[in-house]
């Protein structure tokens, strides 16, 4: 039987956030969008300019009799460099900053456990900095930021490529 669920991540930008995870089997939908601060329905440019407390963002929904969510954190923590608090990457601000966003005590406890287990696996000379919050409203970002590496597949590229994200994944994770 079929049950949906959600996740939700930030990673920084989150143009860079969707590709990784809407390829896998049992993810039905990735949104790129805000959340975590305090105003109701923030636009690109409140988030962008930090004012508003939101993290830009990725909600996730699966279907978890195929894909289960350690496999969601699993992806989610190679996405990211978890040990900057400042931003990801190119991006700097605390709208750029790593969160992972529990909807249920079950997912809280298996997020601890995952950062847990990176902390202690000596990958990271440097602390594991991503927080693991409780969800929050999340507001879906304007339309023309969903899907954006299938629309703009051009200028997506040019952006990722000058973040140094790819880089840092390949000396890091793979």
């Amino acid at each position: 039987m079929m049950t949906l669920q959600k996740a939700t991540f930030a990673g920084g930008c989150f143009w860079c956030m969707v590709k990784p995870f809407d390829q896998w089997d049992g993810v039905h939908q990735v949104i790129s969008g805000y959340t975590g601060g305090k105003v109701m329905n923030p636009t690109y440019e409140q988030v962008k300019n930090g004012d508003t407390g939101h993290y830009e963002a990725v909600e996730i929904t699966y279907d978890d009799s195929i894909i289960d969510y350690n496999t969601i954190l699993d992806l989610y923590w190679k996405q990211i460099d978890p040990t900057d608090d400042g931003g990801q990457f190119q991006d700097r601000g605390e709208q750029y900053r790593t969160a992972i966003f529990y909807h249920t005590k079950e997912q809280w406890g298996l997020a601890e456990a995952s950062k847990e287990e990176l902390a202690t696996s000596g990958r990271f000379s440097k602390p594991i900095v991503t927080e693991i919050k409780p969800a929050t409203p999340f507001y879906p970002a304007e339309e023309y930021h969903q899907d954006f590496y299938k629309k703009n597949k051009e200028e997506y590229e040019e952006d990722r490529a000058k973040s140094g994200r790819d880089e840092f994944i390949e000396d890091n994770w793979d």
